[in-house]
C-alpha cells in the first residue's frame, strides 16, 4: 500500500521521498549544482563542454530539450523524456563533465550536491512558465542586464529559440508553437512573453517544495490553512492535486502491472509505430500538435483503440502522444472507423 502522511496543519496529504518518476513521454524540469554551492564551470571552456556534450547526448537519445540554463554554479534542463530513462542521460552527462572539469583543474572528489533534482510537471499550465523561468536565470543572477543581452547569451537557450544563435539540438520549434503558427510572429510573441517575467523575480510556485509547487506559494498555503481544504503534495511534482492524484495511479498501474512477457496487449510504441508504417506518416508527427487532416485521423484512432481497446489510461496516452488529457477525449469522440483502419488493426490482431 502507499504510505501517505496527513499534515493536520494544513489538512494536506503528503508523500514520503521515493525513487524517480520515469514515465516515457513526461515533461520534466532537471536541477543541479556544485556540492556546497561551489562553481561547476569555472571558464568559458567548461561552459562549452558541458553545453556540446548535452547536445550529443540529447541527440543519440529520443529525450527532448526545449528551455536549458548554465550558471556558475548550477545548471536548469526542461526535457521530454523519451523510451529510455533520463536518468540514464543525465548520469553520462554529470560523470562525464565531472571528470573533464577535475582533470583541467586539478582537483578530484565529488563535483555535484548528491544527485539531480528532477520534478516531473503538469505540462499545460507550467510549460510556458518553466520555459520563461529557466531562460530569465541570467537576468535574475545579474550574468546579463537586459533581455537585449540576453538575446546573445549563449548558455542559455533563449537565444536559439529567437534565431539569433542556432544549434541542431534544442526543440525549438515546440515552445514556438505555443504563440502561433507563423515563426517571425511566434518569436514576437515568445519574446514579448519573456519581457513580461523580468518583473517576476524567483518563482515560489515553481521552485518550492512539493506542496509549495502545487498549491503556489505561501500565501496559497497558508489560504488552504485557513479554509480546511484538502490538497495533494509531492517533491517529485509540479501540477495540481489531479495531476498528482492521476500520475500516483498511472505509477502504481505501471509497477503493478505483469512483465511484458505475461501481457498481451500492445504497446503504445508498438502502436504509434505501426500505425506510422501503414499510413505513411513518420512517427514524431503522431506525437507532434500538427493538424494535419490525415495525422489527426490516424492520432483519433490510436487513442479510441490504446483507450477503449487496450485499456490505458487517458493521461497515460496523453504523456505518449505529447498532448493533454482532454485532447485525448476529443479525439476518441471524434474517431471514425473506415476500411483501413479496420484493415490495420486486424492486422495487429485487434477487433473494435
Amino acid at each position: 500500500f502507499r504510505k501517505i502522511f496527513q499534515n493536520s496543519a494544513t489538512n494536506t496529504v503528503l508523500m514520503p521521498r521515493q525513487s524517480r518518476l520515469e514515465l516515457p513521454g513526461s515533461l520534466h524540469h532537471i536541477m543541479a549544482r556544485g556540492i556546497n554551492g561551489q562553481d561547476i564551470f569555472s571558464d568559458e571552456k567548461d561552459f562549452n563542454h558541458f553545453r556540446d556534450r548535452l547536445g550529443d547526448l540529447i541527440s543519440q537519445s529520443s529525450n527532448q530539450c526545449f528551455a536549458w540554463v548554465l550558471m556558475k554554479n548550477h545548471f536548469h534542463l526542461l526535457l521530454r523524456s523519451g523510451d529510455e530513462p533520463l536518468s540514464r542521460m543525465m548520469r553520462r552527462l554529470l560523470t562525464g563533465h565531472a571528470v573533464s572539469f577535475n582533470r583541467r583543474h586539478k582537483r578530484s572528489g565529488h563535483l555535484f550536491q548528491n544527485r539531480f533534482k528532477s520534478i516531473l510537471c503538469q505540462e499545460d499550465t507550467y510549460f510556458l512558465q518553466l520555459v520563461r523561468y529557466i531562460h530569465l536565470n541570467p537576468i535574475r543572477s545579474g550574468v546579463v542586464k537586459t533581455i537585449k543581452t540576453l538575446n546573445k547569451y549563449p548558455f542559455s537557450g533563449h537565444a536559439y529559440i529567437i534565431g539569433l544563435l542556432k544549434n541542431e539540438w534544442q526543440n525549438t520549434q515546440y515552445p514556438l508553437q505555443w504563440f502561433g503558427r507563423q515563426k517571425r510572429r511566434s518569436q514576437a510573441g515568445y519574446l514579448s512573453f519573456m519581457k513580461e517575467g523580468v518583473s517576476e523575480g524567483k518563482r515560489e510556485d515553481l521552485t518550492g517544495g512539493g506542496l509549495l509547487r502545487t498549491v503556489g506559494g505561501w500565501k496559497k498555503l497558508q489560504e488552504l490553512k485557513r479554509s480546511g481544504e484538502s490538497v495533494m503534495g509531492d517533491e517529485r511534482m509540479l501540477g495540481d492535486s489531479s495531476f498528482i492524484e492521476e500520475i500516483w495511479n498511472q505509477t502504481d498501474s505501471v509497477q503493478k502491472a505483469p512483465k511484458a512477457s505475461e501481457n498481451k496487449r500492445l504497446s503504445l510504441k508498438h502502436l504509434v509505430e505501426e500505425a506510422s508504417y501503414y499510413f505513411g506518416i513518420d512517427a514524431s508527427d503522431l506525437r507532434s500538435s500538427s493538424k494535419y487532416s490525415r495525422i489527426r485521423k490516424v492520432k483519433s484512432m490510436i487513442c479510441y483503440t490504446a483507450v477503449r481497446v487496450l485499456k490505458y489510461s487517458g493521461v497515460e496516452v496523453a504523456i505518449y502522444l505529447n498532448i493533454n488529457k482532454s485532447s485525448v477525449s476529443r479525439l476518441i469522440s471524434v474517431f471514425k472507423e473506415d476500411a483501413e483502419s479496420q484493415e490495420f488493426l486486424k492486422k495487429q490482431g485487434i477487433q473494435l
